[in-house]
């Protein structure tokens, strides 16, 4: 693969920060030890949304505009339904991109809209644990809840929130090398150790 990638971030309205944030550090610091790529965020319209934490964000291109991606990431949020699976621009922007792109990621409920665009037939997938049923109650799909994400074909699916991280680091593991993604992680200093995991 080449290493002038560009990667695309869906975003929407009440997205779920860390959702896209987390993965789009370990994005941006593999391309600038490249030397070349891309992270650019992209919706519906170039209007600024609002997501669920708060936080104001100005996408860089609408479905119109957007650039040729090697990399879709699908972030979610806890009203995926109300404000990205209901969106039928979105899920059809979605489903043209999959033939599009080497990679389609999926963070949390960002696996929803997957499964609403039909990208999920016969595949193993995870999401968050709170929305897990929504895999269960689907024959088309084998849910792995255990795992923190999941490959299958050139969809990659992921639990909640951090775990997109987790799963971002894997990808540019397998796209440039494992030594490179060790040098991401390094660089970002993921080492987690989080508080209060033990009972004291």
């Amino acid at each position: 693969m080449k290493n002038n990638l560009t990667y695309g971030i869906l975003i929407y309205e009440q997205v779920a920060e860390l959702d896209f944030v987390a993965p789009q550090q370990v994005f941006a610091a593999s391309n600038n030890i490249i030397g070349e790529g891309r992270v650019v965020t992209i919706s519906q319209s170039t209007n600024p949304v609002r997501g669920i934490g708060g936080l104001n964000i100005i996408p860089d291109y609408s479905f119109d505009t957007a650039p040729d991606l090697d990399v879709l990431l699908l972030p979610g949020t806890a009203e995926v339904d109300e404000y990205a699976l209901g969106s039928e621009q979105t899920i059809d922007w979605v489903k043209a991109q999959y033939d599009k792109v080497d990679y389609m990621t999926a963070v949390c409920t960002g696996t929803l809209i997957l499964q609403k665009a039909g990208l999920l037939k016969g595949r193993k997938a995870t999401t968050h644990w709170l929305l897990m049923d929504a895999l269960i109650k689907d024959a088309e799909i084998k849910e792995m809840p255990e795992m923190r994400y999941v490959r299958d074909g050139k969809i990659i699916t992921s639990q909640g929130v951090s775990a997109g991280m987790d799963m971002a680091l894997w990808l540019i593991g397998q796209i440039h090398a494992p030594d490179h993604s060790r040098m991401v992680r390094k660089i970002l200093q993921y080492d987690p150790a989080p508080p209060y995991t033990a009972e004291v």
